[in-house]
């Protein structure tokens, strides 16, 4: 567009002082280097830099080369942006090209729970209005999201080398029931002493995900917690991949897996890649609900629990995700397509794989759920949690020790058969616990 608007200068004069020959010989060799229609490239060469005089003050200067920006009626107006802004906030904030395909069933199920009531006018815009103008409307209210991540993970015993390999590249299972695992630390910051963990399950097919708080890492307790998570899916769980945390790597789970026919598989260590689908859900979920502080104690661990037990109805039900469906490489540059956003529930119901009485179980769980009331419960349980939040325990206080002082110096007996010069000695090693 720039160089175009520098071949309207140059062209400009010449076409408006020449003959008529000429100008259609300038107006001939401007088409052909701008690509504009003749008629169009003729009206800019004629009106470019003419003075028109409006009134008897006023002179207007025609200029080519500036740009106009046309301002266009607004479409949305505030009631429209005041809803998509508060279903937004309802489903925990997502892109808009999420919130777009999550619009249709939340005020579907909006309106039959009836929290929600819209004229027929709004309602037709709210269901019709593009990602692309959700994200601009909400532009505003995307400032606030920055958190920061942490790992935790210790290495696990010399088990895991009876325990295949699996990365990211392997999982091309199309079936539900093929998940990944992963604790996250609710410690403030600080690794010591015992705190409350979440244990995180997702499947890697549909996206579904389910939490559990456990007391601490102990091989019981998330042993424990993969037996309450294996209960509460909506299909059966087929295979288990896990991170080289000695919390999963150990006789117990490797021995339940194989007396259940599931496959068990880990990734390689210090690639979390190898687990993307639960580490992004680790941050999408748990941290953005719970955050980075600490919970020690069966209370904080009870009302996580209480937490998960909401949370999971309101992102498996009502909450869309979008997956990778193919990357391609241009050189450096890479080029990524994902599908359609669809709820875990959407997902599951979309398996050939899952038994049609585990549909219809899900399907009537469903009728019954209200997304304004989940959030309205997740909201009042998130403040409980907070008020559960626990110091950090005192760093191990180092005490102080005097300095003795240096022993007498003792004269060393001399007769005829002594040296002269004192008995050398090795000094005195002070052994000083700080423990």
């Amino acid at each position: 567009m720039s160089e175009r608007r520098v071949l309207v200068k140059a062209f400009a004069g010449q076409y408006q002082r020449g003959t008529k020959r000429e100008r259609s010989a300038v107006l001939g060799r401007f088409v052909a280097a701008s690509g504009y229609c003749r008629a169009y490239a003729s009206w800019l060469l004629r009106w470019h830099g003419k003075r028109v005089r409006v009134g008897t003050r006023v002179v207007v200067v025609g200029d080519a080369t500036t740009r106009v920006r046309r301002r266009r009626e607004r479409v949305y107006g505030a009631e429209v942006v005041a809803v998509v802004t508060r279903l937004w906030k309802l489903v925990d904030c997502p892109s808009g090209k999420r919130l777009v395909a999550a619009l249709p069933a939340m005020v579907e199920a909006l309106e039959r729970h009836g929290e929600l009531t819209l004229p027929p006018a709004v309602r037709r815009q709210v269901l019709t209005i593009s990602a692309a103008t959700i994200d601009r409307v909400l532009a505003p209210e995307r400032k606030q999201l920055a958190l920061r991540s942490r790992s935790r993970t210790k290495p696990g015993t010399l088990l895991k080398h009876a325990i295949p390999v699996r990365t990211f590249a392997d999982w091309d299972e199309q079936r539900p029931g093929f998940v990944e695992i992963d604790l996250v630390a609710h410690d403030g910051g600080v690794a010591r002493g015992e705190y409350v963990q979440t244990l995180d399950l997702t499947d890697v097919a549909t996206g579904w995900t389910e939490l559990a708080a456990v007391p601490t890492r102990a091989q019981v307790w998330v042993f424990e917690a993969v037996q309450r998570l294996r209960a509460r899916l909506p299909f059966p769980l087929l295979g288990i991949d896990s991170d080289n945390g000695g919390e999963f790597i150990n006789k117990h789970l490797m021995a339940y897996c194989a007396n259940e026919m599931i496959t068990f598989t880990r990734g390689r260590p210090y690639r979390k890649n190898d687990s993307c689908f639960v580490e992004q859900k680790n941050w999408s979920v748990v941290r953005r609900f719970v955050g980075y502080d600490r919970f020690q104690g069966e209370v904080a661990r009870r009302a996580l629990d209480q937490l998960y037990g909401e949370l999971r109805l309101l992102i498996n039900f009502f909450l869309p995700s979008m997956k990778l469906v193919e990357k391609t490489r241009h050189g450096s540059r890479v080029t990524k397509r994902y599908d359609r956003p669809q709820t875990p529930y959407a997902r599951v119901l979309a398996s050939p794989t899952v038994d049609d009485h585990l549909k219809d179980q899900l399907r009537t769980l469903y009728a019954t759920l209200n997304p304004a009331a989940l959030s309205r419960s997740i909201r009042r349980l998130q403040r409980r949690v907070a008020s559960l939040r626990a110091a950090a325990p005192p760093s191990r206080a180092v005490e102080s020790v005097p300095i003795l002082p240096p022993p007498p110096s003792r004269r060393i007996p001399t007769d005829s058969t002594a040296p002269t010069t004192p008995t050398q000695r090795s000094p005195r090693s002070l052994r000083v616990d700080f423990s």
